[in-house]
């Protein structure tokens, strides 16, 4: 009794929890406490889980919470988390009561000072060099003058005017624009998926492929070009088909786009100066080389003229060199009267020797008839010999065939037999499972007027018209009399039929009671 009473608790008035309602009751607290708030550390543990939901832990010097960031936040993210990366994160905390850990759920995300931006964008400046996308070998050319001049930029800005009437003041190109945020969340993307889709436009196409883009932007601070050193967009440039110039900030600001571009305006309207040339300058330099051209062919004129004279002055005369070969004609014509007669003097005397050499006809038949009578010899013994193969092939294969036909002849009854087993099995085995044979074990089947099987008569209704089937498919017709059945299936209520004491009626030659 005194040891009961030296362990009892000195009171009994403290409420008691189980351990589900003390955690849900400290998620609650944590919730709505800190249902928003920012919290400054160290990305420490990054992963990224195959989900698509980021886990990580911020870190201080004497510190650490566990933060966790779903998928459908991610891409809203202004950055890319990565472990020693200083950030301030913005969200909510909240509690893992499978574990007895509370978290920070994460919405948004940002570099914590501008200190921390430069150092992230010299280490993501080392990293894309290493990997060549910086490399000068990879840059094209500028064309001269571009037919279409993709423009990848905010429509609302005074960017585009710039560019716009740029153009227009040295030399009018047709200009596609693809709109694009140009800073905050999803600029990056944006920007990427603009330089993509040009380079995606076929040739000839209904929407002309650009000869030229232009990546632009006003000027800002760090943060706010910010979109422009992501890696994506770097990518997207430095993969680019065509050519491209980079003309983000002023003069003094510097992209990482700037680096993997083709070439960098300083400002959005130099971009559109180095884009196309002053249309002025090119007439009047089309001007002055056609005078040039004009003086060169005067010149060129003269000099042929002057040389051609001076050829003509060394030719012969003409009516002198036609008489010396009038006189050489003669000379030839003469000869050839003369050396025709003893040409074919010569061709008589070699025809005669030829013939002289030439065998008589009858000869060379004899000769044709002996060796057409030895290939007939040679022939005749060739077909003897493949006869003889092919009868020799035949017999074989009759032999094969009659010996096939005697094993198909003992193989049939023997397949048709075990065929006829197995058929006899499986009618035996659908037999068993009728419900014929159910039947003639003394069980009947009852359906309901529209054929249905009745299995259970707590549906059954007075004047009810059913079919009782017994064994050999005999049918009886009945009528359900009675009472509608009780509530209770354990109570059975009797039914009392008139004409009868107890309930015993005589039959008057109407179907049976069958409930």
């Amino acid at each position: 009794m005194d040891d009961q009473q030296d362990g009892a608790p000195a009171s009994h008035n403290t409420p008691e929890y189980s351990v589900s309602e003390i955690s849900q009751a400290l998620k609650r607290t944590v919730e709505q406490t800190y249902d928003n708030v920012r919290v400054r550390g160290e990305i420490s543990g990054f992963k990224r889980h195959s989900s698509g939901h980021l886990y990580f832990a911020l870190k201080d010097a004497d510190a650490v919470l566990d933060a966790v960031c779903w998928r459908g936040s991610v891409p809203r993210l202004a950055i890319q988390p990565q472990d020693g990366m200083e950030v301030i994160a913005t969200g909510r905390l909240t509690t893992f009561p499978g574990r007895s850990k509370y978290q920070m759920v994460i919405e948004r995300l940002e570099l914590a000072g501008q200190g921390a931006l430069l150092k992230l964008l010299e280490d993501r400046k080392r990293k894309l060099a290493a990997e060549g996308l910086f490399e000068a070998s990879r840059k094209r050319p500028i064309p001269f003058l571009p037919d279409v001049i993709g423009v990848v930029t905010s429509p609302t800005g005074a960017v585009i005017r710039d560019i716009l009437h740029r153009l227009a003041d040295r030399f009018p190109r047709h200009v596609l624009l693809w709109p694009v945020a140009v800073q905050g969340e999803g600029a990056a993307q944006q920007g990427a998926a603009a330089i993509a889709g040009f380079n995606a436009l076929p040739p000839g196409g209904a929407v002309p492929r650009p000869d030229l883009l232009i990546v632009a932007r006003g000027g800002g601070s760090l943060e706010d070009l910010w979109a422009f050193n992501e890696e994506i967009v770097v990518r997207a440039a430095a993969s680019s088909g065509i050519p491209l110039i980079s003309a983000v900030g002023h003069e003094t600001d510097t992209t990482l786009i700037d680096f993997a571009s083709d070439l960098r305006a300083p400002t959005p309207t130099g971009a559109a100066e180095m884009a196309v040339p002053v249309r002025r300058d090119l007439v009047l330099q089309v001007l002055d080389d056609e005078r040039r051209l004009v003086g060169a062919a005067g010149r060129l004129i003269g000099e042929r003229k002057v040389r051609v004279e001076g050829l003509a002055r060394g030719l012969p005369n003409l009516s002198r060199r036609i008489e010396e070969l009038r006189q050489s004609l003669d000379d030839r014509a003469e000869r050839l009267h003369l050396a025709m007669p003893n040409g074919l003097a010569r061709r008589q005397s070699l025809v005669a020797q030829l013939a002289a050499r030439l065998r008589h006809p009858r000869e060379q038949i004899a000769q044709r008839r002996n060796g057409l009578e030895q290939l007939e010899t040679r022939l005749n013994a060739a077909i003897k010999a493949r006869r003889s193969a092919a009868e020799a092939l035949i017999e074989r294969q009759a032999i094969t065939l009659a010996e096939a036909v005697r094993r198909l002849d003992a193989a049939l009854p023997r397949l048709i037999d075990s065929r006829r087993q197995a058929l006899e099995r499986l009618d035996g085995l659908l037999r068993s499972y009728s419900y014929e044979e159910v039947l003639s074990r003394g069980f009947a089947l009852v359906r309901d007027g529209a054929g249905h099987p009745v299995t259970s008569g707590d549906g059954a209704r007075t004047g009810d018209r059913w079919d009782i089937t017994f064994a050999g498919q005999r049918t009886v017709p009945v009528v359900v009399e009675g009472r509608e059945p009780p509530k209770d299936p354990s109570v059975r209520t009797p039914h009392k039929r008139g004409g009868g004491k107890g309930g015993g009626g005589h039959d008057d030659g109407r179907q049976g009671t069958l409930l």
